[in-house]
């Protein structure tokens, strides 16, 4: 019988996980899905993908979960809510790992675009930088060239974030570009595909269990891709 590998740090000093998200409204959420979704139905997707992924970090081996929200969303029970701070998306994440930060405790970041996540990846991450002899950081690349996941054994060195541009093919190339200057010792984790465009949507809710919330409402939401007439 195969048993997937658990962390051993005690309680107090697990990894911690921060899911970065934005409150699912209307015009504010997966713009890049309209059209031809509306923006209802974008946020409802974007809800959808939400719900999974906090589902997903709360059956995952890790000590405190931090929802570090823009907008009011509110954090399930048993989270740490926590208000985003910051312009561009850089300076943003740099702050979720700083403003929560603990002395001896490492911390695994995610955003809400990976509905697919399970909680074997976010384990075998968490476990990684549990270990004495373990990497100083865990990074998931991006089919976009970004990165879905980025573990810091020390928080502190998500500063770099801030100098890098987001949203752009270069973004984990410069990553760990930057974090390697720092001296850093980094793992590469399996590589994902992020939700933007309804393409990604129906890619990734065909690697989703049927029944989940995402592939549900991509199913009923998002329109398929329609073939181009030659």
């Amino acid at each position: 019988m195969n048993v997937r590998r658990q962390p051993t740090v005690p309680g107090p000093r697990a990894p911690q996980v921060l899911v970065l998200a934005k409150t699912p409204e209307p015009g504010r959420v997966k713009t890049r899905l309209c059209p031809p979704c509306t923006p209802v139905q974008a946020a409802r997707v974007a809800a959808a993908a939400l719900a999974d992924t906090l589902d997903t970090v709360a059956t995952a081996t890790a000590g405190t979960r931090v929802l570090v929200v823009d907008g009011d969303h509110p954090a399930p029970g048993g989270w740490t809510r926590l208000a985003q701070r910051g312009g561009p998306l850089g300076d943003r994440l740099a702050h979720a790992f700083g403003d929560t930060r603990t002395a001896g405790t490492a911390t695994l970041l995610i955003g809400m675009d990976t509905p697919q996540l399970t909680a074997a990846h976010l384990d075998d991450a968490l476990e990684l930088l549990c270990r004495p002899d373990g990497p100083d950081a865990v990074l998931g690349p991006a089919d976009d060239g970004g990165w879905w996941t980025l573990g810091l054994r020390e928080p502190g060195h998500a500063s770099v974030l801030r100098a890098i541009p987001t949203s752009v093919a270069s973004t984990r190339q410069l990553t760990l570009a930057a974090l390697r200057h720092r001296g850093l010792r980094i793992h590469l984790l399996p590589r994902l595909r992020d939700v933007d465009t309804a393409a990604d949507a129906h890619a990734v809710a065909a690697s989703c269990p049927p029944d989940s919330r995402f592939a549900v409402a991509v199913a009923t939401d998002v329109p398929a891709p329609t073939a181009v007439a030659r």
